[in-house]
């Protein structure tokens, strides 16, 4: 079993940077490929990153390389997620996902393992 724990949402203003922080325990992280996700009021849930275990390879949504960054501490277990130059669009749940298979997170928007959220809400 893997337990993640996000943490680093707030209110910000449309423009600001944030960073998410998803802390991993039960396992060692480096063994899983790790995603982010968001949903919004009234959509669906929506891939925006992935990083390979190692952190060697980044895997971006259909619609490209966007204004986030994962990155990955396999010593500290953690994941990050830098957001910048954010918007109002950007508002939403932020999960963070584990899983050892990559095409289930960045293909199928599926994972063995989920974080409980963290609310990310921009609004001026």
């Amino acid at each position: 079993q893997v337990q993640l724990v996000e943490s680093g949402g707030e209110l910000v203003q449309p423009g600001a940077s944030l960073r998410l922080s998803c802390v991993a325990s039960g396992h060692t992280l480096g063994r899983y490929v790790m995603g982010w996700f968001r949903q919004a009021p009234g959509k669906e849930r929506e891939f925006v990153i992935a990083i390979s275990g190692s952190g060697d390879e980044t895997y971006y949504p259909g619609s490209g390389k966007g204004r986030f960054t994962i990155s990955r501490d396999n010593v500290k277990n953690t994941v990050y997620l830098q957001m910048d130059s954010l918007k109002p669009e950007d508002t939403a749940v932020y999960y963070c996902a584990a899983d050892s298979v990559i095409e289930k997170i960045w293909h199928e928007g599926e994972a063995d393992y989920w974080g409980q959220g963290t609310q990310v809400t921009v609004s001026s």
